[in-house]
């Protein structure tokens, strides 16, 4: 096989077929393949034809593929003038969408959000359905949040948001969870402008995010974790439910299980969350996990977590459960039997998610089956 031809598979392999056939966009792939909207691309979110290629695309071995990444690995395929694709799904016409707003009363570009309001809402005041991206802490953005919240948004039953906060390179923990904290904050100080209930708002993350919502959920009065970001520094931050897609809950343990990163490690995801080596910084690293905080008061809590995650070991939702329930809060835990890190979103998952957010943000009674999915 010629040098040539070796490169034609390699770019046909990862969806990147020469533009002179005609064929989409391949920076489109990306939002294509990111099925659960998190911001990055885990391998079993990538086709089969393509996840041999994974480790070249994960350039700084985190065990995702960040948009970054993706369309550096793309770029040299793709003509300089090629107009850039959209980014995110197509809002619909019946929605109004209001882009970076700015939560914190800076200029940083991470401290904005997306808004997401109905132009016919069901009611003067409807629940706010928020969602926070993953990536590591140190990849990812809102823009594919917009993809998460808008099925509810549609319905004109819910206002929906998604979050941008400082990555881990920009800085440590706990820069994060201020910025979640200040824009939760903020979304309640605006309330009555944007049509939101204050008294109802859910917030949802994957992996990363599903971090951050966790935190959210446990710690609504941890006084060191509020910050003093924004125009609000006197509302609360509490948050009314908590819908955790595969998110770490307990940093000290990330290591003790099969996993493909080493969670230890002085370059793990977890350690530049930190500003060092989990081990070496452990009380940083239980000041930054959601079940330090666990008491009765949380939030009511919806997990779902792959079996096969090789990315969040299975076992940190299924200690934070425990640990939910042993405080005597509600926790329904729903494992996704050879599930992956992502990738099993499907009609099941999502009927049970809007059944879980009927419940908590619009008072209906409805049960939540925790029997397990089987991941497709």
């Amino acid at each position: 096989m010629t040098t040539t031809t070796r490169l034609i598979a390699v770019i046909m392999c990862c969806g990147l077929a020469p533009l002179a056939m005609a064929q989409p966009d391949p920076r489109e792939n990306f939002d294509r393949w990111d099925t659960n909207r998190d911001g990055v691309l885990s391998r079993e979110e990538l086709p089969e034809g393509v996840r041999g290629n994974f480790n070249r695309l994960d350039a700084n071995s985190d065990g995702d593929v960040s948009r970054d990444e993706h369309d550096e690995f793309v770029r040299r395929f793709v003509r300089p003038n090629q107009t850039p694709p959209r980014r995110g799904p197509m809002i619909p016409d019946t929605v109004t969408a209001m882009r970076d707003l700015s939560y914190a009363g800076t200029d940083h570009p991470r401290q904005r959000l997306d808004l997401f309001v109905p132009k016919k809402p069901a009611s003067e005041k409807l629940p706010l359905v928020v969602f926070i991206h993953g990536g590591g802490w140190l990849n990812g953005d809102k823009a594919g949040g917009a993809g998460r919240v808008l099925p509810y948004v549609r319905t004109g039953e819910f206002v929906g948001a998604s979050l941008g906060y400082r990555l881990s390179g920009d800085a440590t923990w706990p820069a994060q969870i201020h910025d979640c904290k200040a824009a939760i904050r903020w979304l309640r100080g605006n309330a009555s402008t944007y049509g939101i209930d204050p008294e109802r708002i859910a917030v949802m993350g994957s992996s990363a995010g599903g971090h951050l919502v966790a935190m959210l959920g446990t710690s609504g009065e941890v006084e060191s974790l509020e910050g003093s970001l924004g125009d609000f520094p006197g509302l609360s931050s509490r948050v009314t439910c908590v819908v955790d897609f595969f998110g770490p809950t307990n940093l000290l343990t990330m290591g003790d299980f099969p996993s493909s990163i080493d969670h230890n490690a002085a370059t793990s995801p977890e350690s530049k969350l930190l500003g060092g080596a989990v081990l070496e910084h452990k009380d940083a690293a239980r000041e930054a996990s959601p079940q330090t905080y666990v008491t009765g008061d949380d939030a009511p809590t919806l997990i779902l977590h792959g079996t096969a995650d090789r990315v969040v070991p299975y076992d940190q939702s299924v200690q934070f459960d425990k640990a939910l329930q042993g405080a005597g809060v509600e926790s329904l835990f729903i494992s996704i039997e050879g599930g992956g890190h992502g990738g099993f979103e499907g009609e099941e998952t999502e009927a049970r998610v809007r059944a879980f957010l009927d419940r908590h943000l619009r008072g209906q009674e409805v049960e939540i089956s925790t029997e397990p999915i089987t991941a497709r």
